[in-house]
């Protein structure tokens, strides 16, 4: 049988390998097309098990799968005869038996953006609103959906993680609804809306002095003591793989076709290399056809280790102390780092940072010109996009998606002094009138947000990164 591995150079290589599957699938014990855990670095297999790391090189574990037996087997007309949810792709997800959590996850708006494409002269806009993800309104309910059932299948009886926010919310949430207990680290100073939208739903919930990194690192020594389901450290191979339903449904509400440009959020590098891993799936078993997408990192300025590697044309990127609005995303030592960079350089992206202001600004643009409301992840991803596109590194005339991963109602405090004083009067119709009036004097609501933003390099002819030595564990 094929099984596709990251090659050094970041695009899926086959690998022959002893069968382990019939060409089948018996659907009535749930088995999967999952074969083996392997390192990304020197494709050794492990068990299919929590283990997170390669013991002879510290590379990072990911799943492999069976894609020969796959074939013929998980079409477009298997897909489409799913729930109406992000298990519609379970034969392409590390799971054994029926789904645990997020049966109603998944399946978030693809939408064409013509308003605001034609306030940035592009021709084909698309958003992939995640937003709107139930049930916390965040991409992580993919993530959570696939660890939290596979915690169960492993025996496990609390999970937890450490988070910016949004996936505090959504492991509170899908635990809850599993009957799992539940424990929540999150720094000490993050928004107070992500806060109460993860307590109540009753986690033991912890503030760790320090930032997401600090967070991360105690967790790391938590989950090997008290042998907890922490998602994103012992269960991160399985958690990383629901994110690949994000890349799945784009292709799929496109009918079946890859954007020639996708703009993602980079925080701690799990989003772009499996959105990425997605469409070169789908490639692989003739679901699209390879349109050699290209793809591009968004981070905030104030946290832009990966971005800061890209414009320098280095293989490493150096951590950062975060110190951004874009808390969601303020991560300055990303887990996949190393292999964002990979794929965006060898896809023939680029990435871009952007600037507090102009997130807001963005979040407002977005708001005023479509209907939604993003968190400052989203206003850093759309800003960003537009100086891609400004900078002529994302053309006008090929197709363009920009994914939205949250909603803004989490974090209302980023927008707050963004707007003017909303006038009060009397429930007398003249004094209304006087308010129209003035109103009619003012700049109508998003005028002011076609200012350019400060431009990222132009396009230039690819220099080869600098030689480096790549740390053990990116």
């Amino acid at each position: 049988m094929l099984d596709f591995l990251l090659d050094k150079k970041g695009f899926f290589v086959a690998a022959t390998r002893p069968k382990t599957h019939g060409q089948g699938r018996d659907t009535e014990r749930q088995m999967s097309y999952v074969r083996a855990l392997t390192c990304k670095e020197c494709a050794a297999d492990y068990p299919v098990e929590p283990r997170t790391v390669c013991e002879n090189d510290f590379g990072p574990l990911e799943v492999a799968f069976d894609y020969t037996a796959m074939r013929g087997n998980v079409t477009r007309e298997s897909i489409q005869a799913g729930p109406d949810s992000l298990w519609r792709y379970k034969d392409l997800l590390p799971v054994e038996g029926p789904p645990r959590a997020g049966l109603r996850s998944g399946m978030t708006p693809l939408i064409r953006a013509d308003n605001l494409a034609k306030k940035l002269g592009v021709k084909d806009l698309y958003i992939k609103d995640d937003s709107a993800n139930y049930p916390t309104f965040s991409y992580k309910d993919r993530v959570v959906s696939i660890a939290l059932t596979k915690a169960l299948e492993f025996g496990f009886d609390t999970v937890a993680c450490a988070s910016t926010g949004n996936l505090a919310h959504s492991v509170a949430a899908h635990a809850a609804a599993a009957g799992v207990r539940s424990f929540v680290l999150i720094p000490h100073d993050l928004e107070e809306g992500k806060i109460v939208g993860s307590l109540v739903f009753g986690p033991r919930m912890v503030k760790i002095h320090g930032n997401y990194d600090d967070v991360n690192r105690l967790c790391s020594q938590i989950a090997d003591k008290y042998n907890w389901a922490i998602v994103n450290v012992n269960l991160r191979p399985f958690y990383t793989e629901g994110a690949k339903t994000l890349g799945f449904e784009i292709a799929e509400q496109l009918g079946w076709q890859l954007p020639k440009h996708t703009v993602v959020p980079v925080a701690g590098g799990t989003l772009l290399p499996k959105v990425w891993k997605g469409y070169r799936e789908f490639i692989e078993l003739g679901l699209v056809k390879d349109n050699q997408p290209k793809m591009y990192a968004a981070q905030a300025q104030g946290c832009s280790p990966v971005v800061e590697a890209l414009r320098n044309g280095r293989e490493l990127f150096k951590p950062q102390k975060p110190d951004t609005i874009a808390k969601s995303i303020a991560i300055g030592n990303p887990a996949d780092g190393y292999y964002v960079i990979k794929i965006v350089n060898d896809s023939g992206g680029y990435g871009a940072a952007a600037q507090d202001q102009e997130i807001l600004d963005a979040v407002k643009l977005l708001a005023q010109t479509e209907g939604v409301f993003t968190e400052p992840a989203g206003g850093t991803t759309l800003a960003c996009a537009i100086k891609l596109i400004e900078s002529g590194r994302i053309p006008r005339d090929e197709p363009i998606c920009v994914c939205i991963t949250g909603n803004g109602l989490k974090t209302v405090e980023a927008m707050q002094g963004q707007f003017a004083d909303v006038p009060i009067i009397p429930a007398k119709l003249n004094d209304f009138d006087r308010v129209v009036d003035e109103l009619a004097q003012q700049p109508a609501p998003g005028a002011a947000l076609t200012s350019p933003l400060v431009s990222v390099d132009p396009p230039t002819p690819r220099t080869q990164p600098t030689a480096a030595t790549k740390p053990a564990t990116p």
